[in-house]
């Protein structure tokens, strides 16, 4: 993902469109369910960076925790709000989560960060839009732009599953996105410097 001139927000991205098949509700709603959305694919990242770990693959362990863990970024965002509108709001619990095949969770994570940034993310973005929630619209925009990079890192990490580097990946703590390697001196997202991401 390359850098702009400026953050990239819903209004002055062309990449907002969805296919319109998820459930919608109000903003509030739509802030729940991407928290237990979120929830689902933390644990089964997390249960996929241990399957491959047992499987040798230790660069594609540190790519879902990274992953894992920047989904735990977006459930802190989306909580904050939820937090804001409706106070006792607690979260729900993580699902039990298995591991199968790594080369098969590489495709199941991108199948799942892909229904984020095309479809359900653009569709709490409109309604936040309708309902003037900028902060939800702001939130839901950086997850939906970080989620499209975890697809794209999930499915080169698939296409080099037999050819792997020991390439770093560096995990933007403001939004979730994900950079590989060192060529990079600020998140292309929320604009986060180099020296505050996390390495994996």
């Amino acid at each position: 993902m390359k850098v702009r001139d400026q953050i990239p927000t819903a209004e002055n991205s062309t990449n907002m469109n969805g296919f319109g098949t998820c459930e919608v509700g109000t903003t509030l709603d739509n802030l729940k369910a991407a928290i237990a959305g979120e929830t689902g694919a933390s644990a089964k990242y997390a249960a996929f960076a241990k399957a491959a770990k047992e499987q040798g693959y230790d660069q594609i362990a540190r790519l879902f925790e990274a992953t894992s863990a920047a989904e735990q970024i977006h459930i802190g965002l989306e909580y904050a709000l939820v937090s804001e509108m409706e106070p006792g709001y607690e979260k729900p619990a993580a699902p039990e989560a298995e591991g199968a095949q790594t080369d098969l969770n590489l495709i199941t994570g991108a199948n799942g960060e892909i229904f984020e940034t095309s479809d359900m993310y653009p569709a709490f973005i409109k309604k936040a839009q309708e309902e003037g929630n900028n902060k939800a619209v702001q939130v839901f925009t950086r997850a939906k732009l970080a989620e499209s990079v975890h697809a794209e890192r999930y499915l080169a990490a698939y296409n080099d599953i037999d050819a792997a580097d020991d390439d770093t990946f560096y995990l933007c703590p403001i939004c979730g996105y994900i950079h590989k390697g060192e060529d990079f001196e600020r998140c292309p997202i929320c604009f986060c410097t180099k020296d505050k991401f996390r390495a994996f």
